[in-house]
C-alpha cells in the first residue's frame, strides 16, 4: 500500500513538473512564483465540492465534502472544511452498543484547511492542502427514520467518539473555466486519540482517493 500511494503522488508530481517545464519553454523567459509578490497583493475565494474514497474500518467509505477560504495572490487559501461518511457501515455485533438493534457507523470530520497552489494560472497544475481538525464516529439507527409532519429525526445514538484529524494531500488541478477548477487528488487521513468500540486510530487512517470540483474567484 504504502508503495502504491509514493507511486501515485510521483506520477501526479512527475506529470505537474513536465507541464511547467513545456510552459516555461513557451514562454520564453524566466518567471518565479512567490507568496507575495513585491508589494502587490490580490484577494478572491472560492468553495469546493468534494468526494472521497476510502476506507473505515477495513469497509468502503464514501466521504462527500465541502471547503473554502480566503485566497490570497493566487496561490494560498486558509478557510474551513468538513465532510461526512454517506454510505452505510454496520457495526459488527461484537462492537455494538445494543446487539438487538441494527446499528451503522458514522463518521464526520470538521475544522481548519490550508491549500498551497504553484503556478495557478496555467491549465494544469499542482496543489497542496492540509486538513487539520476534529473528527467524531456515533453508532446509530440508519434505517429507523420516524415522520412527524415535516420533522424528520432518527432513534438515538450512542457510543459518542471525538478525536483529532489531520489529512495531508495532493492534487492535479486544472483549469476548466477561470471560475471552475477540476481536482483529482489523493490524501492520507490520521486519527490520533480515537477510542470508539471497534475504531482504533489504525481502523480510522487510511488514504482517500479525491475528485473536487472549485468555484470562485480564483
Amino acid at each position: 500500500m504504502k508503495y502504491q500511494i509514493s507511486s501515485l503522488v510521483f506520477v501526479i508530481l512527475s506529470a505537474c513538473v513536465n507541464v511547467y517545464a513545456q510552459d516555461d519553454q513557451n514562454d520564453g523567459k524566466d518567471h518565479v512564483s512567490t507568496l507575495f509578490r513585491g508589494g502587490h497583493f490580490t484577494s478572491g475565494g472560492y468553495g469546493a465540492l468534494t468526494n472521497k474514497f476510502t476506507t473505515i474500518n477495513g469497509e468502503f467509505a464514501n466521504l462527500a465534502g465541502v471547503y473554502g477560504g480566503w485566497y490570497i495572490n493566487h496561490s494560498f487559501m486558509i478557510g474551513g472544511s468538513a465532510a461526512a461518511l454517506t454510505n452505510n457501515i454496520r457495526v459488527p455485533l461484537q462492537d455494538s452498543t445494543d446487539p438487538t438493534k441494527n446499528l451503522s457507523y458514522m463518521y464526520g470530520q470538521v475544522g481548519a484547511v490550508t491549500e498551497y497552489v504553484i503556478a495557478s494560472n496555467r491549465t494544469f497544475h499542482v496543489a497542496f492542502n492540509l486538513f487539520a481538525g476534529a473528527g467524531f464516529t456515533i453508532q446509530y439507527q440508519r434505517y429507523n427514520w420516524e415522520k412527524d409532519g415535516h420533522d424528520y429525526e432518527w432513534d438515538g445514538e450512542e457510543d459518542r467518539n471525538w478525536f483529532t484529524v489531520a489529512e495531508p494531500g495532493v492534487m492535479m488541478e486544472v483549469n476548466v473555466f477561470k471560475w471552475m477548477r477540476f481536482s483529482p487528488g489523493v490524501s492520507y487521513r490520521a486519527t490520533f486519540g480515537s477510542d470508539g468500540r471497534g475504531l482504533s486510530d489504525s481502523d480510522l487512517s487510511n488514504i482517500s482517493y479525491n475528485a473536487t470540483l472549485k468555484f470562485g474567484r480564483f
